[in-house]
């Protein structure tokens, strides 16, 4: 999919934020932090990941549907169900 970079501001913002989140994950397993605490945290930024793909093939979906002068385009049920199964 080739998706404008400024449709994905978003995302990009989401994945910095997971990014973080794992980097904190990271320093509370080094801690010896409780295991609960730690789940929790992976559940959250798996939960977060997910959201960033899903989004990022949504907006694919728009820009594959349509061509450049607006018209509908033939879409690829297959690969768009291929991909969000891949985030199930």
């Amino acid at each position: 999919m080739d998706i404008p970079q400024s449709e994905l501001v978003d995302v990009i913002k989401r994945l910095k934020r997971v990014e973080g989140q794992i980097g904190g994950i990271v320093r509370m397993i080094e801690d010896g932090r409780d295991c609960s605490a730690v789940v929790t945290q992976l559940a959250a930024a798996s939960k977060a990941l997910s959201r960033a793909g899903f989004a990022v093939v949504s907006t694919g979906m728009r820009y594959c549907s349509t061509s450049e002068d607006g018209k509908a385009r033939e879409v690829d049920l297959r690969e768009l169900e291929r991909l969000f199964l891949s985030l199930a």
